[in-house]
């Protein structure tokens, strides 16, 4: 199993940035797929972005493409979202989600592992 814990969400302006990281521990040694998931009220979770086990292969949502990057650290367990140019409808809470395999799954059904979720509030 893998365990996730998500940091660096908090209070920012429009136009502002924040670094999410998703630190991972437990069996970290198999090849994984991370994805980054968010939740606004009322809505459903929706992806935001997804990277697989090697760091090569990035995925993103059209809604954060150009302004959100995601990437991994392997040696350190550990992945992370760079969001830049924040509007107010990024406000959600944001999860990272891990899956065992070489894919890069695109539901939350399919990664089995989360983290507990960190908010990001944007004001205008």
């Amino acid at each position: 199993q893998v365990q996730l814990v998500e940091s660096g969400g908090g209070l920012v302006q429009v136009g502002g940035s924040l670094r999410l990281s998703c630190a991972a521990s437990g069996r970290t040694s198999r090849a994984y797929a991370l994805g980054w998931f968010r939740q606004a009220p009322g809505k459903e979770r929706e992806l935001v972005a997804r990277i697989g086990w090697t760091g090569t292969t990035t995925l993103y949502a059209d809604s954060v493409k150009g302004r959100f990057t995601i990437s991994r650290d392997i040696a350190k367990n550990t992945g992370y979202l760079q969001m830049n140019g924040l509007k107010p409808e990024d406000t959600a809470v944001y999860y990272c989600a891990a899956n065992y395999g070489l894919g890069m799954p695109s539901v939350p059904s399919d990664y089995a592992y989360w983290g507990q979720g960190t908010q990001v509030t944007v004001s205008s």
